[in-house]
Order: structure tokens, then C-alpha cells, then sequence
């Protein structure tokens, strides 16, 4: 699955700061979005080089670095540096709706929240911001009631159904129609790159009774390949997303490392990536 560009993901690497952007998303005016890459930046060693986590498991960044990649990045997509909000990642399902008092959290000013791995706003120039390095961005659109969500989707998160919980949320605080909501499933671990076994094969049983088979498949050693695309996909339409507005990025993190950073094919030795969105000030 080596390839970059193709009908749900767009990336120009020719660009100073290069980033992906998701056709279906492009199209929505009042946004704006963007995945990250490793290039660009200004990080070294294991971090190079645009890396956006001041730490990734016991290794640290230099905090310097990681706030210049960060205006790289920002300055690339179009969005003021001083409007992020930084998830608080830990792999549980627990979703903070954000608004203009948190612009910065996390990289300006302090987070006074723990333990969030999805973002909910309905607010202009405050930018939503998860990390990433093979498990899966989940964007989440609301063109009607303009709302956006942001959530990180790991394997625990996937079957805690973290994308569902997102998609109620935004019912909750803003009256969001899941039909109505347009989904992007990000660059993330392929299943031919994903191998589980033990319990966590039992975890995805146990969540996806009806549709195991398009998720797992078996191999001789015992292991078996998971689909996290696939598994997603179908908690949202559990969701009640319509089929036609979930749409699957392609790009794998694994196998594109030299692109992107990838947990489990660097053994944990790597930077963070970031999924980025935001709904523009159009007063502006």
C-alpha cells in the first residue's frame, strides 16, 4: 500500500512544510485541515524532522523545536499558531468540547484537562489537535450546524468506539444529525502492516460481533492482520453516518515511514504526528 496521492488524500511534497488534506473535506468552505508530515521541521535525531510532541515514550524534544514546528505547520495549513487546543491522549474514549478559553492549551498555556482523546467545537479560530504515529485520526464535519470534532482512535479506542461517542457529543452540544456529518478516516496503520493477537483479538470480538470478518484475518503463527480502517468505518455507520459521507484516507503510516512517523516500525523510536481542523472566522 505505497502510495501517497490518490482519491481521498492529497499531499504535495514539493511544498516547504508539506501536509495532507482530504478531498471531502476541501470541498466544505468553512474549514480548514490538515495532516502533518515528518518533513519540514526542525527536530533532530529520532524526532526529525516535524516532530510535534515534546515527549514520545521516555525520549524528550526540545520544547524550542517542537514550538517551531509548530508555526511551521500552522503558517503551511492557515491557521493562527495561538488558537491550538492539544488533546491529552491515553487511549480511553473521553471527548472535551472546547471553545475560545482554551486557545493554546497545551502548547502556550498549560492543559487544565487529562485524560481527553477527542476535541468537539463549534467555535471560529479554535483549532483542534490530536497526535498521531500509526493509530487513527478520526475527522468529524457538521456543514450544517458548522461544528467539527477531532478524535484520536487507537485499537483501544476503536473498540471503545470513540468515533461514536464523538459523533454523540456533537449531538448533545450542538443538535448535530449524524446524517448530516461528513467523516474522514486518516492516514493510520494499514491491516497488512497491523498484527494483533491474545486478548486484544478477543477485545474485537467481543466489539464487532456481526462484521469480525472484515476486520480480522487470521495467519498461520496464530496472529491475526486488523483492519482499523475497516473497524472504524464501521462504527460510524453504528453512528448513523450515511456510507457515502465516510470516506477512507488510504495512506498508511508504516508504509510510508519515510514520510511518516510510525510507532511499530520504528519500535517506538519516533516523533508524533498531528491531525489539525478548524472552522474559519468568516466575518473575517
Amino acid at each position: 500500500m505505497r502510495f501517497i496521492n490518490n482519491r481521498e488524500a492529497r499531499i504535495d511534497l514539493n511544498m516547504e512544510v508539506p501536509f495532507f488534506t482530504f478531498p471531502a473535506l476541501s470541498e466544505l468552505p468553512f474549514i480548514k485541515h490538515g495532516f502533518s508530515t515528518r518533513l519540514g521541521g526542525v527536530s533532530k535525531g529520532q524526532f526529525a524532522t516535524m516532530n510535534l510532541n515534546r515527549k514520545v515514550m521516555d525520549a524528550y524534544d526540545d520544547p524550542a523545536n517542537v514550538e517551531e514546528n509548530f508555526r511551521r505547520i500552522a503558517k503551511s495549513i492557515g491557521f493562527d499558531v495561538n488558537s491550538v487546543v492539544l488533546s491529552k491522549q491515553v487511549h480511553k474514549t473521553n471527548i472535551r468540547l472546547v471553545d475560545e478559553s482554551d486557545r493554546g492549551k497545551g502548547l502556550i498555556i498549560p492543559r487544565d484537562y487529562d485524560e481527553i482523546d477527542g476535541l468537539i467545537t463549534n467555535k471560529a479560530n479554535v483549532t483542534l489537535v490530536t497526535k498521531y504515529a500509526d493509530c487513527v485520526p478520526l475527522y468529524f464535519v457538521d456543514p450544517v450546524k458548522k461544528a467539527i470534532g477531532l478524535s484520536h482512535s487507537g485499537w483501544r479506542g476503536t473498540v471503545g468506539m470513540i468515533g461514536k461517542i464523538t459523533v454523540e457529543e456533537m449531538g448533545k452540544a450542538f443538535g448535530s444529525d449524524p446524517k448530516d456529518i461528513v467523516a474522514v478516516i486518516g492516514p493510520s496503520i494499514c491491516r497488512d502492516c497491523y498484527e494483533i493477537a491474545g486478548s486484544t483479538v478477543d477485545e474485537f470480538m467481543k466489539a464487532f460481533p456481526e462484521g469480525i470478518d472484515s476486520i480480522l484475518t487470521p495467519k498461520d503463527n496464530g496472529r491475526y492482520l486488523c483492519d482499523l480502517w475497516e473497524a472504524n468505518r464501521l462504527v460510524l455507520l453504528k453512528a448513523g453516518l450515511q456510507a457515502s459521507n465516510i470516506h477512507i484516507s488510504g495512506v498508511c503510516t508504516s508504509c510510508n515511514d519515510d514520510i511518516l512517523f510510525s510507532h511499530r516500525k520504528t519500535q517506538g523510536k519516533r516523533g508524533s504526528l498531528a491531525a489539525f481542523l478548524t472552522i474559519i472566522d468568516e466575518a473575517n
